[in-house]
């Protein structure tokens, strides 16, 4: 409580409000509180503790604003880039989704057609999200921790570096994306989707926010149809379907390393060492199948 106040304190449109009255809403590495004032809703963001060490905050609000002015994302009222408190409006009537609310075909497209429009009409963002460089850095950063890995790590990180050249050999222009698109960042209004936090945010390649939901949603062959069909405005070729392949294990790669992270931070959210371990072996299932070389194939011919 006493942090929030003195969040409060720092903004004036709700610096007189009672931080008693917030009601705590979910996150895992920030602390995030609903206040009302009358019929208005605002989100208050605290930036959860050592996040500083790999959140580039400036770099977090240019995204968020642009999201914003595109139609994506919940307005952003106030944000502070010297240490990330945010404040957001409150999107009204929106269930908060989750793997299983995506078995709703129809919120499925309202996704696709979100992705869209903040991949070809936000404004670009500041930086790029290069997913090689966070997987070196991360693994820079456990190294200089002494940090454990989950066993066979090495194994998958050789197969990363074949998806890598076959990404290489064929690139496409990069676009503004969320490129942390778990379920629970999106608002469904039931006529619009919302995407919101954009910590991790960065111009990247578009297919990467499909493959990286997918995996969040643990999707099936219909529903990962659905999204890309809804997205591109038709069926996928195979060397699109390659390349969204590719994503869902490499976002488990790049997510097992954040979660390694997470636990030698001491992050008290959940079992951070369960959920490295948990995207380490989803990530290794996938490269090892004898399918994945079939679609890195079509890929590298594209």
């Amino acid at each position: 409580m006493e942090q929030l106040t003195s969040a409060l304190s720092r903004i004036p449109f709700l610096r007189d409000l009672d931080a008693a009255r917030a009601v705590r809403l979910a996150g895992l590495t920030n602390v995030n509180h609903l206040l009302m004032d009358g019929d208005t809703g605002y989100v208050v963001r605290l930036p959860g503790e050592g996040t500083s060490a790999y959140i580039d905050r400036r770099v977090e609000e240019i995204a968020a604003r642009s999201a914003a002015a595109a139609g994506v994302n919940a307005e952003v009222l106030f944000f502070d880039p010297a240490d990330g408190l945010m404040v957001t409006r409150f999107v009204t009537g929106a269930r908060t989704m989750d793997a299983a609310a995506f078995r709703d075909l129809d919120s499925l497209r309202l996704a696709g057609t979100a992705f869209r429009r903040l991949h070809t009409t936000a404004s670009r963002f500041a930086n790029e999200f290069d997913l090689f460089g966070m997987i070196d850095q991360y693994r820079s950063l456990l190294g200089s921790q002494r940090a454990v890995l989950p066993d066979g790590y090495v194994d998958l990180q050789a197969a990363a570096d074949e998806t890598r050249e076959a990404l290489a050999a064929s690139p496409v222009p990069s676009v503004p994306s969320h490129c942390d698109p778990l379920c629970e960042n999106f608002l469904d209004t039931g006529s619009r989707m919302f995407i919101i936090d954009y910590e991790y945010a960065g111009n990247n390649d578009p297919m990467w926010d499909l493959a990286d939901l997918s995996v969040e949603g643990s999707f099936d062959e219909q529903q990962e149809e659905l999204l890309l069909s809804s997205y591109l405005g038709r069926a996928p070729t195979d060397a699109q379907r390659g390349r969204f392949v590719a994503y869902k294990a490499l976002c488990d790669l790049l997510w097992t390393l954040w979660g390694v992270i997470q636990h030698v931070n001491d992050n008290p959210a959940e079992d951070f060492w369960a959920y490295a371990v948990g995207r380490f072996e989803r990530a290794r299932a996938l490269m090892f199948d004898q399918a994945y070389p079939e679609h890195i194939a079509a890929l590298r011919r594209s």
